[in-house]
């Protein structure tokens, strides 16, 4: 059914998303998605990092910042100072260094409550999705477009593909979890 095919659409769309939010928040390990949601003031607008410079890590505990244009280190560098990350940038020529602290146990279980913060929202995009495909089958089924039978049905593989979903970020919760407890 359509209806089931957009709202597992818009499922996985809330299941990358909150894939998207773990990957910025910061594990012992430096990897070059800590700087996707940062910004830049470069050339009159505000641009994210990956378009004035590449991220490189070579090693795990820092990363690389290699601006494209010269111009733009300073404002990448304030960037990364007024950002909520923590680190201090050591600017090196065009290039800019990073390293990455290794977190203490403290912090570690701050940034397993975000996860888990993120993780719930993440599930609650997933049950509102849930919640509006039910509303359009019983809407379907009072405009008689579909049986009592389909109805019950499709309600079944709706649950089915939310129970799917959810577990799925879970999953994802249970690796970051270990990955920030890592030290």
């Amino acid at each position: 059914m359509a209806d089931l095919k957009d709202a597992e659409s818009k499922m996985s769309k809330a299941v990358d998303s909150t894939r998207g939010e773990f990957a910025a928040i910061r594990t012992g390990r430096a990897t070059p998605a800590l700087l996707d949601r940062l910004h830049v003031e470069a050339y009159g607008a505000s641009v994210p990092v990956k378009q004035v410079a590449t991220v490189s890590t070579p090693d795990a505990r820092s990363l690389v910042i290699a601006a494209f244009d010269r111009n733009t280190v300073g404002e990448i560098r304030k960037a990364i100072e007024k950002s909520d990350l923590g680190l201090t940038p050591n600017v090196d020529g065009n290039q800019i260094r990073l390293a990455i602290p290794p977190l203490n146990e403290e912090r570690r279980k701050d940034l397993v409550k975000v996860v888990k913060k993120k993780a719930e929202e993440g599930k609650v995009a997933v049950r509102n999705v849930r919640h509006k495909a039910h509303d359009d089958l019983k809407a379907q089924l009072k405009d008689h477009k579909i049986t009592e039978d389909e109805s019950k049905r499709l309600q079944e593989q709706l649950q089915k593909l939310t129970d799917r979903f959810v577990k799925e970020i879970d999953q994802l919760v249970t690796t970051k979890e270990k990955e920030i407890m890592e030290v």
